[in-house]
């Protein structure tokens, strides 16, 4: 690794969508050692900034300079199925000509492809084992793991390239408990520089510092997450004392033009009496009111520009406190009757393995948590249900409306605008009507008719939730696979409001154990090779379990 000084800035950064949205504007960032938690709400370019620092977007002005070499790991992580792990990890050269040199073949390709890297194999499979993943080995192929797999064996390349600079966005999607405790150690020993984007919280509290993204700038907290809710909190506690203060400097401002002005009409109405009753000479009463004119116009003017200065710094007041947007899903009329058959499950063998042995059914508008290892089957048995996968064997029955939210959110037709893809799934509605609910999920004017394919992560996810909410008809059955994935801490406390007012059924699969605690979870389920009834107890403990 380099011991030169490792560093990212961003100088006037300028940046807009090839539709003309434009995301940074002079933007200037200075990052050094240590481990940074990139917060902000969704859209707000979060993701936009570490591809940019990645390289993998180019600013339309200005420039990023980084000193050392970068590491990126995208908020979607795809692989080629085909390759073989030791080849998405990047060795597979070195380690084909480090087993020819053993064979015997001890050529000048071969010494110069494994360079002074002669313990790779060694290191790879310590890597792998830091992440939990020593089980795979070297030469299984990508397809054979999961998503939250294929996540932490990339974060295992980057680890085993030793980069200077780690960019990581959403790291912790798609992965189990025991999974992100395996990461959350590798981050904490991690000793280079680090900008890491997440929402999830136990995450963030393992970072250095927080550089808040809001209104096109950064803001520095030092400490982890809950040092930086403390400090935002007292901040916007001074900003809306602030304001109050403001609000009463501009009434007092108001009374005193008033009684300014009053106390100048007295003047003139006794001026005119004077006037009217000639008790003075003509030249006197004539400079008399000259004066009292000069005099009105300058405290006039005076109290004017109090007001206008009163009100200048109630609105600074009002710009330093936060009116952060969030999500506001008003769900479909979807009540399901108590004991209302929803689902049917008749001896399923899915596609990758798991079962369900004899029948099982969900009834009414119960709400069913799906959780378990990566690589359980949660995925495949939610796909099945929405017939989007056969299964091996026996039969999976809806018997109302349904409505799948995938984990990879490809609901969306990327060239389409969220309001086309919305019009898809809606073909009855107006367009003005799909535009007023869409308002709901912070898409107004102009953001509606951006293509699917240029929204964040979290913009994507409230364009396919929109998508499926407003369908036609209505879901009695509402199926989300890991629907937290890729939403600020807001949206989470949104849709986590909305769910608990909606009435019909819920199949959730998540490893977000709070947020299903939060949502009134009524059965538990474990998939680990069959599926069992279990309790949110028993899922930590089993998830957390070495």
């Amino acid at each position: 690794m380099s011991h030169a000084p490792v560093f990212l800035t961003c100088s006037t950064l300028s940046f807009d969508w090839p539709d003309g949205t434009p995301v940074f504007d002079g933007f200037q960032l200075a990052v050094g050692p240590g481990r940074t938690g990139l917060i902000g709400l969704n859209g707000c370019g979060k993701s936009t900034l570490l591809k940019l620092l990645a390289g993998e977007l180019t600013p339309s002005d200005g420039q990023v300079a980084v000193a050392g070499t970068i590491g990126y790991l995208p908020q979607s992580v795809t692989l080629d199925t085909a390759l073989r792990v030791d080849e998405a990890l990047g060795i597979h050269a070195t380690r084909a000509a480090l087993h020819a040199i053993e064979a015997g073949e001890a050529t000048e390709a071969n010494f110069a492809a494994v360079g002074d890297d002669w313990d790779v194999e060694e290191r790879a499979l310590a890597t792998l084992d830091q992440l939990g993943l020593a089980r795979i080995g070297l030469d299984r192929t990508v397809g054979e793991l999961s998503g939250g797999e294929c996540v932490l064996l990339r974060l295992a390349a980057l680890l085993l390239a030793r980069p200077d600079v780690l960019l990581l966005d959403e790291p912790t999607n798609n992965l189990d408990l025991r999974a992100r405790r395996r990461l959350y150690a590798a981050i904490e020993s991690w000793s280079g520089v680090m900008v890491l984007v997440s929402h999830d919280r136990e995450l963030l509290e393992r970072v250095d510092q927080i550089a808040d993204l809001h209104d096109g700038e950064v803001r520095w907290y030092g400490g982890n997450f809950t040092a930086y809710e403390d400090q935002l909190a007292a901040e916007q506690d001074a900003a809306e004392r602030m304001v109050r203060v403001a609000e009463a400097d501009v009434q007092r401002q108001k009374r005193e033009l008033s009684d300014a002005h009053a106390k100048l009409a007295r003047r003139k109405r006794y001026g005119q009496k004077m006037n009217d009753q000639k008790r003075e000479p003509k030249i006197v009463m004539g400079a008399r009111k000259r004066a009292a004119q000069e005099s009105a116009g300058k405290h006039r003017i005076l109290h004017t520009e109090k007001l206008a200065q009163a009100k200048e710094r109630l609105d600074q007041a009002v710009e330093a406190v936060r009116d952060d947007d969030e999500i506001r899903i008003e769900l479909p009329a979807t009540q399901v009757p108590p004991g209302r058959r929803v689902l049917t499950l008749s001896n399923v063998h899915l596609a990758h393995g798991a079962r369900v042995a004899g029948e099982w059914e969900l009834r009414g508008p119960e709400r069913i948590a799906l959780v378990g290892g990566n690589g359980s089957g949660k995925t495949t048995l939610l796909r099945t249900v929405a017939g989007l996968l056969a299964p091996v064997s026996g039969e999976a029955v809806t018997h109302v409306p349904t409505r799948f939210l995938p984990q990879r959110l490809d609901v969306l037709d990327e060239s389409r605008s969220v309001v086309e893809n919305v019009a898809r799934f809606a073909p009855h509605a107006s367009n003005n009507l799909i535009r007023a609910r869409l308002a709901h999920f912070l898409f107004r004017g102009a953001r509606a008719d951006r293509p699917a394919g240029t929204l964040s992560g979290g913009e994507r996810f409230r364009a396919a939730l929109a998508a499926l909410l407003l369908a036609e008809p209505a879901p009695q059955l509402l199926m989300l696979d890991e629907p937290t994935n890729n939403l600020d801490l807001a949206s989470v406390r949104q849709l986590t409001g909305a769910l608990e007012s909606y009435e019909g059924a819920l199949l959730v699969a998540s490893h977000d154990v709070p947020f299903l605690e939060s949502i009134g979870i009524t059965r538990w389920l474990l998939l680990d090779g069959e599926l069992k009834p279990t309790t949110a107890e028993e899922v930590r403990a089993a998830l957390w379990h070495e």
